[in-house]
This record gives structure tokens, C-alpha cells and sequence, in this order.
């Protein structure tokens, strides 16, 4: 009789999840570890400390989970999540002024992430061959017999009463998705493997965070607001965005440690001190309804495990363990995402091996994650580096490149609808960055450097 395979993932957050599900089309238990216990309803929980903070799930990453759970878009707006419509409009004040108005191409949500999270997971749960356990945590990795990979993982588990017991769960496959906590690198070292080569850039970038009561006669020309910061001079901005319960939640960031205020007038003062009133005059008079939160854990991180000499079958990072960015930007979800449907593929591959050997997809999938890394990573280190107090070294010759020819797109996108079209999709992950180096859009650029040299 054949042993029914195993896989156990590291953290339950939203990487976790999605990982999780990939995971149970090609394995016959799956077993997730969190560290929480998870709350029984939509609410904030100690894994995610950026719960309470506006989160943006891009256009790709909103297809994929509509096809890893479909229906979860109808799900979220029957829970109240407002939808997003080609009638409504978001105002957006990019880093060279307000952009040409724009409206989402085709019908989309948005929610807080304690509702996304909380019916991911409960979706989740509702499979057979998956499992939760919570309270746990992993202290290290079980080799295999003989020594060349991973075969499980040894777990802490501390109940609600503090006693706590240690257990040995073995699996076929191991995914790190714990993040940016993770403890993989010391892991490793622990079964005799290198570290991974790990990069740090900051910008030193905070924000804080509100839910307001949304007020009815706001008015009608705006859905939404985002204020982008523009550095060096620009260090401030700001968001509100429509979620469930009929709330605003208004998120104030800056960069260079120019962090908005916790209290009440400094708060509102931060908010007036924006290149447009408009988020300002919104909360100004409107009813709070929580106190205001604040993170600053916003650097970012990229571990190379893809550029290991060594690296052990049956051990897979995912996820902010693997690569974090600036939460400003809005792309974590959706690589995690496009991380899921990475394993889905390399996993597909194997398929016809009846006898379930993994030699070899440990490496090819972190590989193919780099890849997505780096465009994710080029387009959030870009803009920290611009940041005068950014710390963790200087930008390449290519980025800086990159970012003088970028000031010339986003100058485009004030005034010419196919630029800014172009723009925001690939900011949603929809085309590729070459886009920006269309033939039409170099002209328009170069253009705008030609323009005031020619100008008497």
C-alpha cells in the first residue's frame, strides 16, 4: 500500500494560505503551522502587525485567487467589501501631479485584510486534506537519511494554558512561509548549508493608520484617493480607500523618517500638510472609529536562496521569508500569489512520476520566484533609493538609469490617458516593465527632456 504523501507549510499568513492550497491539489495531507491562534471572525491578530494598515491587492493578484477560490470576489462583497466599478473613479496625485482620471478596468473589491484573510482561511479549512495547527512554532529542520534534504520539521507547541510540548512532523516537502521572521538561514546552517546571500535597502519609511465612518456627502467625484510621495522633495502621502461597513480606512506614510504622528492633531495636521486637501478635508469632521496605529517595519529584504551552490531537496521558501518590499507599494500579496502559481506549475511537471520523487524542485522553484522577485524588487528599491536618508547601499547604473527615465513617464502620466493606462498596468502586474520601453512611450519621454531645452 502506497504512503499517502505529506507536505507541511511554515505560517499561516496569507503566502501560507495560498501555498497551502496549491499544495492540496498535489499532496494528500497538508498540514499548516501558525504561530496564532486565529480569531473566529474578521479581526486583527499578533502575526499580522500591518493588519490594521491599508493593503492593496493588484489586478493579477485578484485574478489568481478568484481562480485558486472562485467566487471569493461575490463572497467578499456579500460581506460588504465595496466593488469597485468602471463608474467609480479613483483620484490620484502621483509624484508629478494629479494623474489623467482613471477607473478600474473591469469590476474588482476591496476589503481590509482581516476580511480577505479570514475567508481565504476559512475556504481553505473547508478542504479535506488540510489541516491548522495553531500555537506552533518551528524551532529547526529534520534532515533526511542521508543528509541531502529536508524531511520535516520539529515544532513547539505552547497551548493557551502556557504548557507547551515539542514534536518531530515529517513531511515530503517543507515551504518556509513565515516572513520576515523567518528563521531559514539559521536553519540551514544548523543541517551544514550556507546562509543565503541577504540585501537590505530602507527608506525608513512609516505610516499610520485609521478607520473613519465613511460620510455620506463626501463628494461624488472621487471613489478613493491616493497621494504618492515624490522624494527627495516629497516625503509625504496619503490614502483613503473605501472598505466593508460602509468605513474609510485613511492611511498617512512618510519616508526619510518623516513618520506621521499617533495623536490626534498631529495626525490631522499631517494629513493638511499634503499636496492636495482632499484627504484632509474628509476626516477632518468625519467620526473615527479606531485609534490610530502605526508600523514602520517597511524595509526591504531579499534573501537569495536561488544563488546557493548547496541547496536541500524538499525545502521551499516562499513569501516575505524569501523576498519583503515596502508595503507602500502594494505587491506583497500579489507575489505571493504569483509565487503560489509557481510551485502549481513546477509541481504539474512532476505529475507523471508515480513514485513522488521531488529531486530537483527545491532549486527550480526558488529560481523561477527570483525572477519574480526582481522585477517586484527593481520597481519598490527604485523609488526608496530616492530617498536622501536610504540606507543600504547605492543604487546600480541601470537603476539610477531607470528612475531618470521613470521621472519622465510619470510626467507623461498627467496628461496623456495611454501612458497612464499603460502605467497602472504594469503596476498591477498585468504587463511586463518592457512596456515602459515602447516605442511610443520613448518618444513621448524623450520628448519631455527635449521639450525644455528647446523652450526660450
Amino acid at each position: 500500500m502506497q504512503r499517502a504523501s505529506q507536505a507541511l507549510v511554515i505560517g499561516g499568513s496569507m503566502a501560507g494560505l495560498l501555498t497551502g492550497r496549491i499544495l492540496a491539489n498535489h499532496f494528500d495531507q497538508v498540514t499548516i503551522i501558525e504561530r496564532d491562534y486565529y480569531p473566529k471572525e474578521p479581526a486583527p491578530r499578533r502575526g499580522i502587525p500591518q493588519s490594521g494598515h491599508f493593503h492593496l491587492l493588484l489586478s493579477r493578484g485578484r485574478k489568481i485567487l478568484e481562480q485558486l477560490f472562485p467566487g471569493l470576489q461575490d463572497e467578499l462583497v456579500a460581506a460588504g467589501a465595496p466593488l469597485l466599478t468602471p463608474q467609480n473613479e479613483t483620484a490620484w496625485f502621483s509624484p508629478a501631479g494629479w494623474a489623467i482620471h482613471f477607473t478600474p478596468d473591469r469590476a474588482g473589491f476591496v476589503s481590509s485584510r482581516d476580511l480577505l484573510d479570514w475567508t481565504i482561511r476559512r475556504r481553505l479549512a473547508s478542504f479535506a486534506n488540510v489541516r491548522f495547527l495553531e500555537g506552533g512554532t518551528v524551532t529547526g529542520l529534520l534532515a533526511n537519511s542521508d543528509h541531502t534534504g529536508v524531511a520535516g520539521a520539529v515544532v513547539r507547541f505552547c497551548d493557551k494554558a502556557d504548557s507547551t510540548e515539542e514534536k518531530s512532523l515529517y513531511a515530503d516537502l517543507v515551504v518556509d512561509a513565515s516572513g520576515k521572521v523567518s528563521k531559514a538561514p539559521q536553519w540551514l546552517q544548523t543541517l551544514g548549508y550556507a546562509p543565503p546571500q541577504e540585501i537590505v535597502i530602507n527608506g525608513f519609511f512609516g505610516y499610520a493608520s485609521r478607520i473613519y465612518q465613511a460620510k455620506a456627502d463626501c463628494p461624488a467625484d472621487w471613489h478613493s484617493v491616493f497621494v504618492s510621495t515624490a522624494p527627495p522633495s516629497r516625503t509625504r502621502g496619503g490614502a483613503i480607500f473605501p472598505i466593508e461597513g460602509k468605513r474609510w480606512i485613511v492611511s498617512l506614510g512618510g519616508g526619510d523618517r518623516d513618520y506621521p504622528p499617533t495623536e490626534e492633531a498631529g495626525f490631522l495636521e499631517f494629513a493638511h500638510s499634503l499636496p492636495t486637501p482632499l484627504i484632509y478635508n474628509a476626516i477632518k469632521d468625519a467620526q473615527p472609529l479606531t485609534p490610530i496605529s502605526s508600523y514602520r517595519g517597511t524595509e526591504n529584504r531579499i534573501r537569495h536562496y536561488d544563488r546557493l551552490s548547496r541547496y536541500p531537496e524538499n525545502f521551499v521558501v516562499v513569501g516575505h521569508a524569501a523576498c519583503a518590499f515596502n508595503p507602500v507599494y502594494g505587491q506583497g500579496m500579489t507575489v505571493a500569489a504569483l509565487s503560489a502559481q509557481i510551485l502549481d506549475q513546477c509541481l504539474n511537471q512532476r505529475q507523471p512520476h508515480p513514485d513522488g520523487n521531488l529531486k530537483g524542485l527545491s532549486r527550480q522553484v526558488q529560481q523561477k520566484l527570483a525572477h519574480v522577485h526582481s522585477v517586484a524588487w527593481l520597481f519598490a528599491t527604485s523609488q526608496d533609493y530616492r530617498y536622501r536618508g536610504s540606507a543600504g547601499g547605492k543604487p546600480s547604473l541601470v537603476t539610477q538609469l531607470m528612475i531618470q527615465y521613470m521621472d519622465q513617464v510619470l510626467k507623461l502620466i498627467t496628461e496623456d490617458a495611454d501612458v497612464c493606462q499603460t502605467f497602472l498596468e504594469v503596476v498591477h502586474m498585468i504587463k511586463s516593465p518592457t512596456n515602459f520601453f515602447h516605442p511610443s512611450i520613448v518618444v513621448k519621454a524623450i520628448g519631455q527632456i527635449i521639450k525644455p531645452s528647446l523652450s526660450f
